[in-house]
């Protein structure tokens, strides 16, 4: 019986992973869901700071949703004003936006430099709350959300009071104080399933069921189990399904009951299966339709062509019938017109000739490469599933992370196969507009956290806070990712990667990546900075890249008037050298 019990144990420390799942979803749910007060006060403020461009613009970008401008503009007018109350909204609009980014840390110093009596202080201890939430810091949460609940009224429109609820029976039971949990859980639910609100109540019947598992009160969390499962069907949202699927299996499974357990287990696998679909399709239609509007394009300049050689025609048969002179006059005319078409089209030919050789080239490594990642798919899936059967967990856990390896380079290779093209076909739209170049670091450092962890690599980032650069956003991003990636495959583990600017003149900015890794001959840089190469192989065998990223990056670069340098040594690191126009003031 005890050894039952301690299986049980297990079990339900696996169903954390859904109990995560539902807070992450339940502080989804837990967002401002209509600005009908806080639009009426932001509308008054910027009508009282006409005068304050940079807090208009901020206020402007905030309701847009677009939150790297609304940091810029905040910060600017951070830089320039001294008036208490707009410092207030600055910092909300920061620690707001910094919060969407997921940067939690820097979302919460903005805003406990928010003064108590601020007009929407109410709303800065439930953001502060939630922000708690995510980081576990479960005491500090309870604080705020014990706050936000006084303050709370029923004409509250920012947020639900399910929400609130929902949060602290959450943190209650985190810190295994279940009596109290299991009252915030019960006045959550109670008002959710009024409110006809099926996501919601998922996560709550969840967050029940996670309640009574982990006291043994098993015959009491089934039912709740079964119910989210139940609600599940009826909602579009495939991670509830599959969550909800994934907790019936391991219930059956410790009820004995195998059968239905394989029943759940497969139907867990069919909505994986489709959420990885779907998002295949969407990107495969998406490449189609952009295809199907390059060739029409060509098309039409192949029809614009013909157009123009028909004219052409058209009037040497005209100044044929003047006379003789004039037929004279127009022979020569297309005699030398068939020469400059000549050229043209000989011209085109051999640019024609040159992009088709690349292209084969390039199709030629990156079929090989993708070919190469799908067997090492496929051979570590019939790993998996004999592990499977021998119920191995560690190796089991080693297999997903090899296979997420795999596909996140296959993604990688797509993704700059699917820019490089677009930037040939000139689809890329370029807008420049003014960047804190400090805060885009920071969000690539975010996106490429478990990769910096799963190789032990310290990151810092040393950029200057005062910094703004004059180039296009998603460009900049582009650039950033590949040679923060580049960095992070060539280094060894345990070494580690900086990021730093150096001001050397007015006009433009210099940004250094270093890192600690393997490095490169300086043949091996001659060839990356080569116009003509397009491809390049590493000495070290087990990284073989197709060079895409970098040439895709000096083309950016140089769209965004910038520049790229090398420096490396062999066993001593590599520094990529950038650099961008800075923002003229």
């Amino acid at each position: 019986m005890r050894k039952k019990r301690n299986i049980q144990k297990m079990q339900a420390t696996k169903l954390f992973v859904s109990l995560i799942l539902c807070l992450s979803s339940s502080l989804l749910f837990s967002q401002i869901k209509n600005y009908n007060n806080v639009d009426e006060v932001f509308y008054k403020k910027a009508n009282e700071f006409k005068n304050e461009i940079n807090f208009r613009k901020a206020l402007y970008f905030f309701n847009k949703k677009n939150w790297d401008s609304t940091l810029v503009y905040s910060m600017k007018q951070l830089s320039l004003s001294k008036n208490q109350e707009l410092t207030n909204y600055c910092h909300y609009f920061r620690g707001y936006s910094l919060r969407e980014l997921k940067l939690l840390q820097e979302a919460r110093s903005e805003l406990n430099l928010i003064s108590k009596k601020f007009i929407l202080y109410h709303l800065v201890n439930y953001k502060l709350g939630a922000i708690s939430l995510e980081l576990n810091e479960f005491e500090r949460a309870i604080t705020y959300f014990l706050e936000a609940e006084k303050a709370y009224t029923s004409e509250e429109k920012e947020y639900k009071i399910s929400s609130l609820y929902s949060n602290l029976g959450t943190c209650y039971l985190h810190l295994n104080k279940f009596k109290l949990a299991e009252i915030y859980l019960f006045k959550s639910v109670r008002i959710q399933e009024k409110e006809k609100d099926s996501l919601p109540i998922i996560n709550s019947y969840f967050n029940i069921a996670n309640l009574y598992y982990l006291q043994y009160k098993d015959q009491q969390a089934i039912p709740y189990f079964e119910k989210a499962y139940v609600l599940s069907k009826k909602v579009k949202d495939f991670n509830k399904k599959r969550d909800a699927s994934l907790n019936m299996t391991v219930v059956e499974e410790n009820r004995g009951n195998y059968k239905k357990a394989l029943i759940y287990r497969k139907e867990y696998d069919q909505w994986k299966d489709s959420l990885n679909n779907q998002n295949k399709v969407w990107a495969v239609a998406d490449f189609e339709k952009k295809f199907a509007v390059a060739q029409k394009q060509k098309q039409i300049k192949v029809l614009q062509i013909e157009n123009k050689l028909k004219n052409a025609q058209r009037n040497g048969l005209f100044f044929s019938a003047i006379g003789l002179l004039l037929i004279l006059t127009a022979g020569v005319y297309l005699y030398a017109q068939k020469i400059k078409n000549g050229k043209i089209i000989l011209l085109q030919k051999n640019k024609l000739d040159e992009l088709n050789a690349t292209k084969d080239q390039l199709f030629s490594i990156v079929s090989h490469d993708l070919r190469s990642s799908v067997n090492a798919l496929k051979t570590s899936n019939a790993k998996l599933s004999a592990t499977l059967e021998t119920k191995n967990y560690d190796e089991l856990n080693q297999l997903i992370i090899q296979n997420s390896s795999i596909a996140n380079g296959a993604y990688s290779l797509l993704d700059n196969l699917l820019h490089w093209a677009m930037l040939q076909t000139k689809q890329l739209y370029f807008h420049k507009e003014s960047v804190h170049l400090y805060s885009i670091v920071q969000q690539i450092e975010y996106n490429y956290k478990p990769l910096l962890l799963d190789k032990t690599l310290t990151f810092e980032n040393s950029v200057s806070k005062g910094i703004f650069i004059f180039v296009d956003l998603d460009s900049l991003k582009i650039v950033l990712r590949n040679l923060l990636d580049n960095a992070i495959k060539f280094s060894n583990e345990n070494g580690k990667i900086n990021f730093y600017t150096e001001d050397t003149n007015t006009e433009f900015c210099k940004l250094i990546i270093e890192d600690s890794g393997i490095g490169m001959k300086e043949s091996t840089i001659q060839e990356l900075l080569s116009e003509g190469e397009l491809l390049s192989k590493k000495d070290n065998s087990e990284i073989i890249g197709t060079g895409l990223g970098l040439q895709l990056c000096k083309q950016m670069i140089r769209k965004n008037s910038g520049t790229i340098a090398i420096e490396s040594e062999l066993n001593k690191g590599t520094k990529m050298i950038l650099t961008f126009p800075k923002t003229i003031t």
